[in-house]
């Protein structure tokens, strides 16, 4: 199944990497890969999107949306879905944590196509085991998140 990515034109070099990311991740899950889309935008679409499906009016980082997580055989079926990224909070959130720009927005895709995948924070016990996946999916993918940020710096 495909895997798009819509991102400003400025940012061409970012698809062929986030595609990996999410391959990579998915396959870390042992999870079928079916029809995802990435958007990549900005603070005032996700703060959108956030009041409107969360209830909360502010901004985010991500939101990942599922097709089918309510399907009672959701777990065995390909993981599909958007992942929403504001780019205003990869920056942000980058200075902040002191990292590039491109290993934030690494973590924000494999931290959305883990919910994608059926994982949630809701609660302390998921919030560590998702925080697991996470690091370890962002260890393995290093090379990724190089080039994620040499695309980033390009634009």
């Amino acid at each position: 199944m495909p895997i798009s990515v819509a991102s400003p034109p400025r940012l061409r070099g970012v698809a062929v990497p986030l595609k990996a990311l999410v391959r990579a991740t998915l396959d870390r899950e042992r999870r079928a890969i079916g029809e995802i889309a990435i958007r990549l935008t900005d603070d005032a679409e996700l703060r959108a999107l956030n009041r409107r499906w969360r209830g909360i009016d502010r901004a985010t980082d991500v939101i990942s949306f599922a097709y089918e997580e309510d399907a009672p055989d959701a777990a065995t079926r390909p993981a599909a879905g958007d992942l929403v990224i504001s780019l205003d909070r990869v920056r942000v959130q980058a200075r902040r944590y002191r990292v590039s720009a491109g290993a934030e927005l690494a973590r924000l895709v494999i931290h959305g196509t883990l919910h994608l995948a059926g994982h949630d924070h809701a609660r302390a016990g998921e919030r560590r085991t998702m925080r697991a996946r996470e690091n370890a999916a962002l260890r393995a993918s290093r090379a990724t998140a190089a080039a994620l940020t040499k695309a980033l710096a390009a634009a």
